[in-house]
């Protein structure tokens, strides 16, 4: 099979003739593994490890507002950022400078200067189709319409939720301006893209480690509706649904099931509720799985042979379809070379210590 037929055959719930693979990596743990192979692209990399899906999205060449006094750099919303090193080998950008915490009134948010869909240059997205044309192609990203992390980031956490929970005018205004922006983004980019790209990539952190972010009530109420109109387009375009969400999801599931989700990202095994074979029981017949590979612990903290054992456990218990193996987030920077090695030469069916000869 090439690694798109390998992953549509997957989703469809069928058996491939391998389970496909995915990897999520920060840069820091991507340069160790590039290093450890000697390789000097990150595509080499992808194809070491067996990676059967590649991104394709438009580059953003539209202005960006002043860097805002101590920070590192801008984004589109202008919220600034700082490079913040947690100590463990790597940075993570942490916002500073919350532009959206300013808007008060509906008046601010008219006169904020928004950034626009039509500020990425969509005439890319065909031609990286091309390139990777034998890949599951994915257009979007973790990062739309990830209304509370999105906006969070801009207006500050607390704010963002306090504006969903009394459906406050103006906040609701920012968050579906949000939604708006990446809706004609995702739309655009579909439409670029001439039939050939495969998901639709999109992102909601819809649990914590305890259960739903929210009540069942204000999912239904406020996030539905929001997060239905992007599998809806991804239909439209032929394209399966992939919605990344961090945390237990287990009683969401067969709302996203309603909803018409084709794959559900980052599956957390860690949460109490979130045990892999439970969840293939009760809802593995309508989605396909990505992750279950623990991030929290066994990768970082596991030995080799823990981490082999809870691949080959996925692995086997999604033999016949419905899984896409993968970390159930960001390898981290300071996580074991030879641990993100093993789960990867066991996805791939390889002798054990193969990529380290």
């Amino acid at each position: 099979m090439t690694p798109k037929e390998r992953v549509l055959t997957a989703i469809a719930h069928r058996k491939p003739d391998r389970t496909p693979i995915q990897t999520y990596l920060t840069p820091e743990i991507q340069q160790r593994l590039m290093e450890h192979f000697g390789f000097e692209t990150a595509e080499e990399l992808l194809q070491r490890l067996g990676v059967d899906l590649r991104s394709v999205n438009p580059p953003y060449v539209g202005p960006l507002p002043p860097v805002p006094a101590g920070c590192d750099y801008v984004d589109e919303w202008g919220t600034g950022y700082v490079h913040f090193d947690h100590g463990h080998g790597g940075t993570y950008p942490e916002p500073r400078h919350l532009a959206l915490a300013a808007i008060s009134s509906m008046e601010a948010f008219e006169a904020y200067p928004w950034p626009k869909a039509e500020d990425f240059d969509y005439s890319q997205v065909e031609p990286q189709c091309e390139r990777f044309r034998e890949y599951a192609l994915c257009a979007g990203h973790a990062g739309m319409p990830d209304i509370v992390n999105g906006v969070g980031r801009g207006r500050g956490m607390e704010q963002v939720l306090l504006d969903i929970i009394t459906n406050d005018p103006v906040g609701v205004a920012i968050v579906d301006k949000r939604c708006d922006y990446f809706f004609e983004f995702a739309r655009r980019t579909l439409e670029a893209a001439r039939g050939k790209a495969d998901i639709l990539c999109l992102g909601e952190d819809t649990g914590n480690q305890l259960g739903p972010m929210f009540s069942l009530e204000v999912f239904d109420a406020f996030f539905r509706p929001r997060l239905k109109r992007f599998f809806d387009l991804a239909h439209d375009f032929g394209c399966k649904a992939m919605l990344h969400s961090c945390g237990n999801t287990r009683k969401l599931q067969s709302r996203f099931i309603e909803m018409g989700l084709d794959v559900l990202d980052a599956m957390q095994p860690e949460p109490a509720g979130m045990d892999p074979a439970e969840l293939k029981a009760e809802s593995g017949r309508s989605l396909t799985f990505c992750g279950l590979i623990s991030t929290q612990k066994t990768l970082p903290f596991g030995t080799v042979e823990e981490c082999r054992a809870e691949a080959r456990h996925r692995l086997q218990l999604f033999d016949a379809g419905g899984y896409i193996f993968s970390p159930a987030h960001c390898i981290q920077a300071d996580n074991p070379v030879e641990n993100a090695l093993a789960i990867y030469e066991e996805a791939l069916g390889l002798a054990p210590g193969t990529f380290s000869r």
